[in-house]
């Protein structure tokens, strides 16, 4: 019988907010085996502290002044920590979350320390200037840093100076909930007669380092009655639009926010392909592309030298083209479109291996070992 071990997982933010690496701690806290303990301390997005029992997790949120540079400014995180170091065995930091790691630093907690490096900081490039040696300083004191994919170990400054005590723990999915059953069919049946074509889907948010700027140029060239479906909605949604009319691809372009779970399943089913043309780094895996790998969809990528080719291998599960190319974009798109073959290959390749390599189980288990291996050494 397995030890029983404690673990406070720490996140910036955390669910009902709706992000990869909050989605990513969720499903953590959700299927790590059952001899883990946890609790997790994230903030809220108000003053308010508040503690909430969330899928039968206890979940911590710090008062915090709000979200500004894309972290939340935590108010007595170092109290919060100092009151979970009396509990938990191991504390696993999500990062980039620098008020959070700071607070650890400062809080002179003596516990085993694991970090999820989700990302490097990509845009705030002034403040990270100043935050560099706290960073380092954290990433020294963790006992081991897991890192998303291979490739951003090798790619990442701060990972490649880490390498000796990184380990590779693929993101995960749970790909029985993108399994077709008769409430699917009957969505998939709306959603061919509200698009009304066959159609290429992209998933996320409209901001600035997904790059659907570059995916709505492409499809200028690719040619009726094909449509594109951008779902997601962001403060970007007004401009694409304008570019959309300015490309002269209005009417070909659809539009549509968040939408509910099983009709978001259905999207993906229906689709002929899916495409996440990202230009930044912070775009460090892309979990959508296996969302639509589960639904048997090949994938169009950038390469970016983060996990985005990683999750979608190119030539075997769709194909990887440079960022910021539309002609390459356009390229890929219409090479999968008009050659059945080659889409049934990628499809089935896409379905196998994120069954094999990016099941949530499997992940948690993988995360569970590296706790026992740990506590261990302790």
């Amino acid at each position: 019988m397995s030890r029983e071990i404690r673990v406070a997982l720490v996140n910036k933010l955390y669910y009902p907010v709706i992000g990869g690496v909050e989605t990513h701690v969720r499903d953590l806290s959700i299927y790590l085996p059952s001899h883990i303990q946890r609790k997790v301390l994230a903030c809220s997005e108000n003053r308010r502290r508040k503690v909430e029992i969330i899928d039968d997790v206890e979940v911590i949120k710090s008062r915090s002044l709000g979200v500004y540079f894309s972290s939340p400014v935590p108010l007595g995180f170092i109290k919060e920590l100092r009151a979970l170091e009396h509990w938990a065995d191991i504390f696993h930091f999500h990062f980039p979350f620098p008020p959070g790691e700071v607070s650890f630093l400062l809080s002179g907690i003596k516990k085993p320390l694991i970090v999820t490096y989700h990302s490097d900081i990509v845009r705030q490039k002034f403040l990270l200037k100043f935050y560099e040696p706290f960073l380092i300083k954290f990433l020294k004191k963790a006992d081991l840093i897991i890192a998303t994919s291979p490739n951003y170990i090798e790619t990442s400054p701060y990972l490649r100076r880490f390498k000796e005590k990184c380990r590779v723990i693929p993101l995960g999915i749970d790909t029985e909930k993108y399994k077709t059953d008769e409430s699917i069919e009957k969505l998939k049946e709306d959603v061919r007669k509200e698009i009304g074509a066959p159609f290429v889907l992209f998933v996320g948010r409209l901001i600035y380092y997904k790059g659907v700027e570059y995916l709505i140029k492409a499809f200028k060239s690719i040619p009726e009655p094909y449509k594109l479906v951008l779902v997601g909605g962001g403060p970007l949604e007004e401009s694409l639009k304008k570019l959309a009319e300015e490309t002269g691809i209005k009417e070909r372009v659809v539009f549509l926010k968040h939408q509910p779970f099983e009709k978001l399943v259905a999207l993906y089913h229906t689709c002929e392909l899916f495409v996440l043309p990202s230009v930044e780094r912070t775009e460090a895996f892309g979990i959508v592309q296996l969302e639509a790998q589960a639904c048997r969809k090949p994938v169009v990528t950038t390469e970016l030298g983060t996990g985005t080719s990683y999750a979608n291998l190119d030539g075997v599960t769709g194909l990887v083209v440079p960022p910021r190319n539309e002609k390459a974009l356009a390229d890929a798109i219409k090479k999968i479109l008009f050659d059945e073959k080659l889409r049934q290959t990628f499809s089935k390749n896409a379905y196998e291996r994120v069954l094999r390599d990016f099941d949530v189980r499997r992940m948690a288990e993988n995360v569970a070992n590296i706790y026992t291996e740990v506590v261990k050494r302790a």
